[in-house]
């Protein structure tokens, strides 16, 4: 029996996913997409409420939570940004991206800051090329960025906490 359980919104809203979805198979992504919307990332206790929920064994949430690069399976920082490392984006300066968010915050890829604010991942194409380079903070997209726009945005997460 998991601990964990939707808000009442939540539960709301992944029983109106229910009717749209022809099966528990097609209802997975959403279901732990409203996990980690809830919670920040999607937990062992998380992924045995949504095989409960589902009717699947825990390893077949977990096989599909870790196939999906989109879904935190440990805790990250209150802000998460996503610099894309395909093609378009390392030719247009994606490597000074990642270069001044190592200097400036001193994480790497798959780490979180020391003080829990900011967490970087570099993640495959998000779609946004004709931007490029590109990052989604929170999953919110900024694109045509530059190592200054970037410094902005570093500056106003940390003012905001």
């Amino acid at each position: 029996m998991s601990k964990f359980k939707y808000t009442d919104e939540n539960e709301k809203e992944f029983q109106r996913l229910l009717k749209k979805y022809p099966n528990s198979d097609a209802m997975m992504l959403p279901g732990l997409w409203l996990v980690q919307e809830q919670e920040g990332w999607v937990s062992p206790d998380a992924m045995i409420f949504m095989a409960d929920r589902l009717g699947k064994s825990p390893v077949e949430v977990h096989s599909f939570a870790t196939f999906y690069t989109m879904f935190n399976l440990k805790p990250i920082g209150t802000y998460h940004i996503e610099l894309c490392k395909t093609l378009s984006c390392m030719l247009m300066g994606a490597h000074e991206l990642k270069k001044f968010i190592k200097e400036t915050i001193g994480i790497e890829p798959g780490q979180t800051s020391e003080d829990g604010k900011f967490h970087f991942s570099e993640v495959e194409c998000q779609g946004a090329c004709g931007g490029a380079p590109m990052i989604a903070l929170n999953n919110e997209y900024h694109e045509k960025m530059s190592v200054e726009k970037l410094k902005n945005i570093i500056q106003e997460c940390k003012n905001e906490c």
